[in-house]
C-alpha cells in the first residue's frame, strides 16, 4: 500500500467540542487516514455536525486537539439549512467563492479561473446556469452548485455535512460519483450521511457516533447490528435525562454490545456526549 495512504490526515487527541460550556463531542481519540473515504453516521444530535465544525476550525476545542497532520487544504460544505439563500447572488458568484483561498477576497479572476469554473459547472450538470440567481434553485441544483464550488477549491481534505438532504435521487447519484472521483484522486473525504444502505454501498469506512464513537473502521464491520443497537442504547440513555458524564456506568450496562475491529487499532474509543436539544449549535451567518 502507498505510504501516503496510510499516513494520518487528521489526528484527534482527547478532542472535546461543545457550545456554551456544554460538551457535544467528548474525549475523541483516533485518526483519519490520508486518501480515505469515511461516512459519519448516527442519530440526530449525535455530534456529527459538531465534529465537522471542530475539524474545520469553526468550533475551537474545549479540550484536547484536532491536528491537521499534513497541513491539508480544507473544503467544508455545511448543511443547506445553514446557508442564507436570500443573498442576491448568481450561481457563478457562489462557485467563485471556491477561489478565495488561492486568490484572496479581492483577487481578480483569471481566464484560467473562468475556464476552471466552467468545467466545474459542467461536471455537476449546471452548464449554462452561470447567471441563475441562487434563490431560484431547487435543493438539488443548489447542492450541485455547492459541489462545483468544492471542485474549484481543489482541497486535499473535503468535509461534507449531510450533502444528500433535500436532494433528488438523480442528484444523489451524481454527487456520489463526484465523491468517488475525489477519493480516486487520493483526497481525504468525510461525509455526514443518514442513509445506511447508501453508506454500505459506497463508503469503505464509517464512524458510528452516539455522542461518543461506538465503532470506527470498515463499513461492513462498523454497521453490524450489535453496533447499531449499542448506538441506539446510548442515544436513548441520553434522551432519558442521563447525567452529563457517566460513560463508565453506560459501558457496564452495554458491555455485551461492545465490538472492536481488528486491523483498525488506529481508532480508539472516546466518550461523546451532546446537549439534548440539538446538535448544530449557533447557526452560521
Amino acid at each position: 500500500m502507498n505510504a501516503v495512504m496510510t499516513e494520518a490526515c487528521l489526528t484527534f487527541r482527547d478532542l472535546t467540542l461543545g457550545y456554551h460550556s456544554h460538551p457535544a463531542v467528548h474525549h475523541l481519540n483516533g485518526s483519519v487516514k490520508t486518501g480515505s473515504l469515511t461516512a459519519v453516521v448516527g442519530a440526530n444530535g449525535s455530534g456529527k455536525s459538531t465534529l465537522m465544525k471542530g475539524i474545520v476550525g469553526v468550533l475551537k476545542p474545549m479540550a484536547g486537539s484536532c491536528l491537521n497532520t499534513r497541513g491539508a487544504r480544507i473544503a467544508y460544505l455545511p448543511q443547506q439549512s445553514e446557508l442564507d439563500r436570500s443573498f442576491p447572488a448568481r450561481i457563478i458568484d457562489l462557485v467563485s467563492l471556491g477561489l478565495w483561498p488561492r486568490r484572496g477576497l479581492l483577487g481578480r479572476t483569471t481566464k484560467e479561473d473562468r475556464e476552471e469554473m466552467a468545467k466545474a459547472l459542467m461536471a455537476v450538470g449546471l452548464e449554462g446556469f452561470e447567471n441563475r440567481p441562487i434563490d431560484t434553485l431547487s435543493g438539488g441544483q443548489l447542492q450541485r452548485a455547492l459541489f462545483a464550488r468544492v471542485l474549484v477549491q481543489d482541497a486535499e481534505l473535503i468535509l461534507l455535512d449531510e450533502p444528500f438532504n433535500a436532494v433528488d435521487a438523480k442528484t444523489i447519484g451524481d454527487l456520489i460519483q463526484l465523491i468517488k472521483r475525489w477519493h480516486g484522486e487520493r483526497r481525504t473525504v468525510m461525509v455526514v450521511a443518514h442513509d445506511l444502505e447508501l453508506v454500505r454501498e459506497h463508503f469503505p469506512e464509517t464512524l458510528l457516533m452516539a455522542r461518543r464513537p461506538i465503532a470506527w473502521g470498515e463499513t461492513k464491520e462498523t454497521l453490524r447490528p450489535e453496533n447499531l443497537l449499542r448506538a441506539r442504547h446510548f442515544d436513548e440513555a441520553w434522551h432519558e435525562n442521563a447525567p452529563w458524564c457517566e460513560p463508565d456506568h453506560w459501558d457496564e450496562h452495554l458491555n455485551g454490545h461492545s465490538h472492536d475491529h481488528a486491523g483498525h487499532h488506529h481508532h480508539e474509543h472516546g466518550e461523546i456526549h451532546e446537549r439534548p436539544d440539538h446538535e448544530s449549535g449557533p447557526r452560521a451567518a
